[in-house]
């Protein structure tokens, strides 16, 4: 567990799940994304499904797991709208990359819609090579592909 600022980052549980689906608005505003949301992830890659903890609940979360070829791929990343622009994402990112390597991970891996500006540049700033993929997602399903190498030594701009 990692512990900053009144912030523990650790694990998530069935319970953290079900509050994020709950509280799903105050992290990702008029985009439904519940979709997304598998418990499978959780239940199967707990050690890599991370929240961010407060006293006034999960301020952010990161759903991911380490492929049998070492990628470290983060399948959703998100900060409640109370905590953007904390750095909470970074600490979350670095969280998850610390967890991935555990597991054996060399590198990182995601992607976005490449309508997601925020994303992609989040994504850049924390060192992330960008490629655009056509119909990565299926046909005419235009994706943001994002590597990079581990370790993820970052810091707050």
């Amino acid at each position: 567990m990692i512990v900053t600022m009144g912030i523990h980052i650790a694990t998530a549980g069935v319970a953290d799940f079900h509050r994020v689906l709950t509280d799903h608005p105050r992290y990702w505003g008029e985009r439904d994304l519940r979709s997304l949301h598998l418990l499978a992830l959780v239940q199967e890659f707990g050690s890599t499904c991370l929240v961010a903890r407060a006293e006034d609940g999960i301020r952010g979360y990161v759903f991911g797991f380490v492929t049998p070829d070492g990628t470290g791929y983060v399948h959703l990343i998100a900060t409640r709208d109370d905590a953007r622009g904390t750095g909470l994402g970074r600490r979350l990112y670095t969280a998850f990359a610390e967890a991935a390597e555990r597991h054996g991970a060399r590198r990182l891996k995601a992607i976005t819609s490449v309508e997601n500006t925020g994303s992609i540049a989040f994504h850049r700033s924390l060192g992330f090579n960008t490629k655009i993929v056509d119909d990565y997602d299926g046909p005419g399903r235009t994706m943001a592909v994002f590597h990079r190498d581990l370790p993820l030594n970052v810091s707050r701009p």
